[in-house]
């Protein structure tokens, strides 16, 4: 057997098996008020929603693209199809999903996560969701998890319109503008006063077609003194031309509730992930998030919070791999807007075969937000001499009364530990995914048990014939 040598040789089988292309309808590709009118009608959109969609239309065409971030200029929205909606509607029950649709998740192992770990698992194929489900004694406590179009047009409606792209708005930037006009699929989650959700929920999102976007909006309310984490799963096969995933997340913490968002993103190497997400945290809340970025050909994902209550907290723990051909754009954001707040970014970035990482921090601290505190640690890891690793924070302080601090590190693989683990029996390749994995650990041993044994593959897999 040839020894692998190459990022293409690795195996991601169980993410790259295409499944055949059988659409119940697909957008033509492009972007033209027609097609968002149409996209609107066949998602039976009312009045408002069809209104905001053709002014996010509009205020896209007018804003530029962004010019600071990795280079998106293989993007071309005329060849990218908005909406393709998969050939099976949404099912309560997982025997009722057509089988090469149930097959792909099943081989991504999300029926057996929801059975063992899970209190409610969404399942979004390519625009739309085939699958919702919540345990009954999640949903007996009063906790809402649906597909957003339920949401938009079922008995919380008011509740959405109240909430939809109010924290991140259309103005914010050229992809949040995009995502405002054509977003499809997502969840919806209420967690009502005071109740703790002991178990995660989960939305895993698949994109399988081919010159495809996904948009998926993701809303989340948790309420005075509740707690929740939340689980999100992305991937998709291999193409060799562009696939475009501008999703949105808008996450409420109410006072003193807690939320954790953990997502492990492992889209194709021909992916475009411009992603945002947002949390607004009022007094004493608390929000986690828990961030593994392997996949994408360029990825720009910046969580941001806004700690808007006294005593709120934020803690960011991230993890990125850029591998051959990757240019991987991560970091957080955090602002400060009401006193003794509190926030901590520590991430891990691992680059090899000329993969380029950049990590960008930025923390305000307002005028008014007197005894906060911040700190922020990033460490890089370089696998080889043509990787490359950026840290760019930026820090704007407005009061005297607050601490904050930044540390940065840069290195690579000590020659002296692959030494001393090949000495003990281990292959240097061995080795060598052991030492990234225990330097990614801090994110692993964050997450829950099956998406720690996933991501400890995909460094597994990524570091195949990185030697040398």
């Amino acid at each position: 057997m040839r020894e692998k040598s190459q990022v293409e040789d690795i195996d991601r089988s169980i993410y790259d098996i295409r499944d055949e292309e059988k659409d119940a309808y697909r957008m033509k590709e492009g972007l033209t008020p027609q097609i968002v009118e149409q996209l609107s009608k066949e998602k039976g959109d009312p009045a408002w929603m069809q209104q905001f969609r053709l002014e996010s239309l509009q205020i896209y065409n007018e804003m530029p693209v962004p010019d600071w971030g990795p280079s998106i200029e293989g993007l071309d929205m005329d060849h990218i199809a908005t909406y393709v909606r998969p050939h099976s509607k949404m099912q309560a029950s997982w025997k009722d999903v057509p089988e090469d649709i149930k097959e792909t998740f099943e081989r991504l192992g999300i029926p057996q996560a929801e059975r063992k770990s899970l209190a409610g698992v969404g399942a979004q194929y390519d625009s739309e969701l085939v699958y919702h489900n919540v345990k009954d004694e999640v949903a007996a406590q009063g906790v809402v998890y649906t597909d957003m179009e339920s949401a938009l047009k079922g008995e919380y409606a008011d509740m959405v319109h109240k909430y939809f792209m109010k924290l991140v708005t259309p103005h914010d930037h050229k992809f949040a503008a995009l995502h405002g006009a054509v977003w499809s699929g997502g969840s919806f989650v209420y967690v009502p006063k005071g109740v703790h959700v002991s178990i995660p929920l989960q939305s895993y999102f698949r994109l399988n077609a081919k010159g495809a976007g996904q948009f998926e909006h993701t809303l989340i309310i948790v309420d005075e003194g509740a707690s929740l984490h939340f689980i999100e799963g992305c991937s998709a096969p291999k193409y060799n031309v562009a696939n475009l995933h501008a999703g949105c997340v808008e996450l409420f913490v109410k006072k003193n509730a807690k939320l954790r968002y953990s997502t492990i993103e492992n889209w194709s190497k021909n992916m475009y992930n411009l992603n945002t997400k947002r949390a607004s945290v009022e007094e004493g809340g608390t929000i986690e998030w828990v961030s593994g970025s392997f996949g994408s050909h360029v990825g720009c994902l910046y969580p941001m919070s806004v700690l808007k209550g006294e005593g709120a907290k934020m803690e960011f723990t991230g993890v990125t791999f850029a591998g051959h051909g990757q240019n991987l754009d991560t970091g957080a954001k955090v602002v400060h807007a009401a006193p003794n707040t509190s926030s901590y970014m520590n991430t891990r970035s691992i680059s090899k075969d000329g993969g380029i990482s950049t990590f960008r921090s930025s923390v305000v601290v307002a005028k008014n937000a007197k005894g906060a505190k911040s700190a922020v640690s990033c460490q890089s890891l370089m696998l080889d001499s043509e990787s490359r690793s950026d840290t760019i924070p930026a820090m704007d302080i407005r009061t005297k009364d607050a601490a904050v601090g930044h540390e940065a590190k840069i290195g690579s693989i000590s020659d002296d530990a692959v030494f001393y683990l090949m000495s003990r029996g281990m292959t240097e390749e061995d080795a060598r995914a052991l030492l990234v994995s225990g330097f990614a650990d801090n994110v692993s041993k964050e997450l829950p048990v099956e998406y720690a044994v996933e991501m400890n593959n995909l460094i597994r897999l990524e570091m195949k014939g990185s030697i040398g």
